[in-house]
């Protein structure tokens, strides 16, 4: 993504920034910087119908510059389309104000985006990350068995499946070779399926997972093919090979590679291994029963009032999709919670809801923290000091009504005076 203006008032977080999506990776960084109630500018192509005096009618296609205030987003991964409605906010010859209109936002098409609540932090560093070139690390998995093979680029934001193989192959018979014939034609597949995703100029890693022994000879596979096929580019592609175990080749194994330590020592400067590793260490303090990983929101919140996800290791792990809820009071709320934890010294990850380790997260509520120190009980906490709110608050309406009902009978009494 290219930033060709912008400007933003640090102090109160006004004014606007125009953008250039410059290749599919950038529609993500789109999706999650566009939320409900923005303003959004861009260029879109409408059917004109003109009526002339003797009443004939004509079509015409004119582009022209729409300003809407967003009321829906829907993101197509594998396609990366990302197509935005809303009301038409500015006035426009062609187009009613207030009429609804969706914008198709497209590579090397600018847009510009206009915060209705104003530029908070977390959006900011959205911004910031979808602008930095050097944060473009990519890795390319293959999660495969005997038949089947799914191929998926893995970028530091999500994980798109490019390409599924399936293939029925026959049963191993005594003095039968079909099998084998059968398993080097998925081989062939598989690769040649491969080399139309990958880069060869610039080969990013490539895991290859399975049960038992088929990703390894699916490697060795690509390695006779790197000697003696007439591409020699395959050669570069063969250093970048990783093999990993995965308990099937189904893509919900995906996360289990991720977590493998001789998968994450290979990948560890990037951006969603860390996280993966997060998300596995948060797990493994919930199934000790450590009383340093809460998850939820009023447990996540009352950890950062009393100072547990501040330096030391304190991280709070929160899901990029609570930051497009339509509610502003409910982005704000998390906004402050990620300054919050910020100004205390600990690390906030926020998670893609596009990668495995965010779809975890959310199947949690979307929120979760590792505390500096264990705060036992944190639930049990809460729900107490929610049913001394309550009782409180049922006190005060008790008063309440005895002070409104006093002061009732005092104004009935003064008419009657009167």
């Amino acid at each position: 993504m290219r930033l060709v203006r912008q400007n933003i008032e640090r102090k109160d977080g006004s004014g606007s920034a125009t953008l250039l999506p410059e290749e599919p990776e950038d529609m993500w960084h789109a999706y999650n910087l566009i939320r409900p109630t923005d303003l959004l500018r861009a260029s879109a192509v409408r059917k004109i119908i003109n009526e002339s005096a003797s009443g004939s009618r004509s079509n015409e296609r004119v582009h022209i510059t729409l300003t809407i205030r967003v009321t829906k987003l829907d993101f197509d991964p594998q396609a990366a389309q990302l197509h935005v409605s809303g009301r038409v906010a500015e006035e426009n010859k062609h187009v009613k104000l207030g009429s609804f209109h969706t914008l198709d936002l497209e590579l090397q098409r600018n847009f510009t985006l206009e915060k209705a609540d104003g530029w908070d932090s977390v959006a900011l560093d959205t911004l910031k990350e979808s602008v930095n070139q050097d944060a473009k690390a990519q890795l390319w998995a293959v999660i495969m068995q005997e038949g089947l093979a799914n191929i998926c680029l893995i970028t530091e934001y999500q994980t798109i499946l490019r390409q599924r193989i399936d293939v029925q192959l026959p049963k191993k018979r005594a003095g039968s070779t079909d099998h084998e014939k059968r398993v080097d034609r998925f081989y062939q597949t598989t690769f040649d399926s491969l080399l139309r995703q990958v880069d060869l100029a610039d080969p990013k890693p490539v895991v290859i997972a399975s049960p038992g022994y088929t990703a390894s000879s699916f490697q060795q596979y690509i390695k006779v093919q790197a000697t003696t096929g007439s591409n020699k580019q395959v050669q570069q592609l063969v250093p970048k090979l990783i093999i990993a175990h995965s308990a099937s080749g189904h893509l919900h194994s995906l996360a289990e590679v991720l977590s493998n330590p001789a998968v994450t020592s290979k990948l560890s400067d990037t951006k969603f291994a860390r996280e993966s590793q997060l998300v596995d260490r948060f797990f493994e303090l919930i199934r000790k029963d450590d009383a340093r990983a809460w998850y939820g929101p009023r447990e996540c919140e009352a950890a950062v009032d009393r100072g547990a996800v501040g330096q030391g290791g304190g991280t709070l792990l929160i899901s990029n999709s609570l930051f497009r809820s339509q509610n502003i009071q409910t982005r704000k709320r998390w906004v402050k919670l990620v300054d919050e934890v910020k100004a205390q010294g600990g690390e906030v990850r926020v998670l893609s809801s596009m990668h495995d380790s965010g779809r975890r997260l959310e199947g949690l509520g979307g929120i979760a923290a590792i505390l500096t120190y264990p705060i036992e009980d944190l639930d049990n906490a809460i729900g107490d000091e929610v049913d001394e709110a309550a009782e409180t608050a049922d006190v005060q309406d008790t008063n309440g009504g005895h002070v409104n009902g006093a002061e009732s009978d005092l104004q009935e009494a003064k008419v009657d005076f009167l």
